[in-house]
Parts: C-alpha cells; sequence; structure tokens
C-alpha cells in the first residue's frame, strides 16, 4: 500500500475519527477516492492491540511483528474489511476474528517468505512496539483481554488527543495542558488554588473551566463511541464495556 503521509501524520484528520465506521465503509470501497486513506488509518489505529493479542497468543517479538505486518499486508491484498458489516457487531470484533483466523490458517502458508520479501507492507511503528508491550504492567490477561484493554486505551488517547485540538483551535493550549491531568486525578492532586496561580486565573474560574473540559471529554467519548457501534442505543452499553475493559488494569 502506498503511504499517503508519514508514519507520525493522520491523514484525512478533518473528517478522519479514529475506528468510526464511516472509515471502515471507505475503506471498504475500492473506488472511493479516501479509501487508501482510511485503510492507513485502521492499520494505524489497530496496529498495536493486535501486536499485543499475537505476543499474548505465545509468539515472540520477532514473529509478532512478522505476523502484525503480513496481517495487514493480507489485510490489504484481499479487501478483508469488505466483509465487516456494523450490524453483525462491533469492528474491534470483527478484526479479533480475521486475526485470529490468519493465525490458525494463514500464518503457515507464508512464514517461509523471506521477511520483507515481495510484500507491500504498512507503514506500523513496530521498531516501537516490544518496547511499548514491555512497559504495560504484568497481568494474567487472555490474549482477547489484551486486545480490548489495548483498544480501550487507543481510544482514549485518541479522545484526549482530539479534545486537545479543540482547544488549540480555540487558543485554549496552555489552559488544555494545565488541566488536562484534572480529567484523570483527583482534587488533592490538583488543588484548584495552585492550577489558579499557575494560569493567573480565580480560583471560581478553573472550577468553571475544569466542569467544561470534564463535560467536553465526556461528550468527545461518547461521539467517538457512537462511531463504532451499529446503532446510538450501542452507545451506553458500550460505554460501559469499556469501563469494565479498563478496570480489570
Amino acid at each position: 500500500m502506498t503511504s499517503t503521509g508519514t508514519a507520525g501524520s493522520r491523514p484525512g484528520d478533518a473528517w478522519f475519527v479514529s475506528t468510526r465506521w464511516t472509515v471502515v465503509l471507505s475503506a471498504r470501497d475500492p473506488d472511493s477516492p479516501h479509501a487508501a486513506a482510511a485503510l492507513e488509518t485502521l492499520c494505524r489505529t489497530y496496529w498495536f492491540p493486535l501486536y499485543a493479542y499475537v505476543r499474548r497468543r505465545g509468539h515472540s517479538p520477532t514473529d509478532a511483528q512478522d505476523l502484525t505486518q503480513e496481517f495487514f499486508a493480507q489485510l490489504l491484498t484481499h479487501n478483508w474489511v469488505a466483509r465487516a458489516d456494523r450490524h453483525k457487531g462491533r469492528f474491534r470484533s470483527f478484526l479479533l476474528m480475521a486475526m485470529s483466523r490468519f493465525l490458525a490458517n494463514e500464518w503457515d502458508k507464508q512464514r517461509t517468505l523471506k521477511r520483507g520479501g515481495q510484500m507491500q507492507f504498512v507503514p506500523l511503528p513496530l521498531d516501537t512496539a516490544e518496547t511499548r508491550y514491555t512497559h504495560e504492567p504484568a497481568d494474567a490477561a487472555t490474549p482477547e483481554q489484551a486486545f480490548e484493554k489495548q483498544w480501550g486505551l487507543t481510544l482514549l488517547e485518541e479522545v484526549l488527543q482530539r479534545l486537545g485540538e479543540d482547544y488549540k483551535q480555540d487558543g485554549k493550549t496552555i489552559l488544555f495542558d494545565t488541566l488536562k491531568p484534572c480529567l484523570i486525578g483527583s482534587r488533592e492532586t490538583q488543588p484548584y488554588a495552585a492550577l489558579a496561580a499557575d494560569l493567573k486565573m480565580t480560583e471560581g474560574a478553573v472550577k468553571v473551566a475544569v466542569c467544561r473540559l470534564r463535560e467536553r471529554y465526556r461528550e468527545r467519548l461518547k461521539a467517538e463511541i457512537a462511531h463504532t457501534v451499529g446503532a446510538p442505543s450501542e452507545v451506553d452499553a458500550e460505554l460501559r464495556h469499556l469501563f469494565r475493559v479498563l478496570a480489570r488494569g
């Protein structure tokens, strides 16, 4: 697949939202002018959750890199995304099932190929995969649970990044960077008086800003979740599932 941007860029940021079904639908249609960028967006979003799944299945770091890269190469070559149907479940469930089948059926056919042979590779930052993987806390999670945890963390990272972009557009980058810890920390660890001094605001104004930040974060999170499910009625259940996944630590 020909890259539409650098490995660190996000193609089509103006209308792409990570994992949203509109991206999947664009990726399914080879005639769509946005198909290549959509596929690249999906690959960047899911490569590490899938890598973590493969590692947890017992594969070595080198084999897990090869398997993850080959999976996405096959995904693109055979247009497996075209089989995804939002009415039949979550896209992440579709990808997990596809990877499971790939590990069972496809890798044996490809494992004798020279690494980097004639395959067209997706520009994935696999050189950082094992470092990132080993930084995860040790636990007894199943491969499926490892995948879901990384999916959840990736989703939260996307929400936080896009919320930061919203504040940047409003000219409030410093406010966002200063108050961002309030989204995950307690008031005791982020005293409003200290924040007010840093921002040269009143403590009351900081309280209002924090409330607005949390509200916008919740709205962003629900919007992201809404893009990953088949119907609006599924949003609350998916949010509860996300929190359960992350609560497992």
